[in-house]
Order: structure tokens, then C-alpha cells, then sequence
């Protein structure tokens, strides 16, 4: 294994690393809202009232969480392939 090898494997795992870290408190906080907007609606529902189907600050919310969520994600992705990389390439 060369230097080349060993520089992408440190790249890899720091961007796997970097990844989930940013993905993981986004993730953690969209599933609590998630939870708490599926706990509204079976409470609406058991009242018979209507619920509106607009835009709320929850659901806005929800969707920068799960963008953030995706990008650290992605990150982690392509860590993964840089590692593979790494292993892939000849020495």
C-alpha cells in the first residue's frame, strides 16, 4: 500500500466521520418533530376537528432538518466511496 492509499483511507474516514456528525443531531430533532406532528393529528382526529393541510413552522422546520439531514449524509457518502477509492487503486 502506498502513501496515496493510506492519504485517501484518513480522507474516507474523516468524511464518514464529519458526516455523521452533522447529520445526526438534524436527524434526532426531525424524527421528535415528526412524532409530535403524527401525535396532533391523531389528537385532531379523535376530536373530529380538521386540520389544516398548510404550510405550518413545523413543517418548515421539518424540511430544513431533513435538507441538513441529507447533506451530512451525503458527506458521509462520499467518504465512503473515498474510501473504497483507496483500497481500490494499485499500489
Amino acid at each position: 500500500m502506498g502513501p496515496l492509499n493510506f492519504l485517501l483511507w484518513a480522507i474516507g474516514v474523516l468524511l464518514i466521520a464529519v458526516g455523521m456528525q452533522r447529520a445526526r443531531a438534524p436527524w434526532s430533532r426531525y424524527q421528535a418533530l415528526r412524532e409530535q406532528d403524527r401525535n396532533v393529528a391523531r389528537y385532531e382526529a379523535w376530536r373530529g376537528g380538521l386540520r389544516d393541510k398548510g404550510t405550518t413552522g413545523a413543517s418548515v422546520a421539518m424540511a430544513i432538518l431533513r435538507r441538513q439531514a441529507r447533506n451530512g449524509a451525503l458527506i458521509a457518502a462520499a467518504g465512503v466511496v473515498i474510501l473504497f477509492l483507496g483500497f481500490a487503486l494499485p499500489t
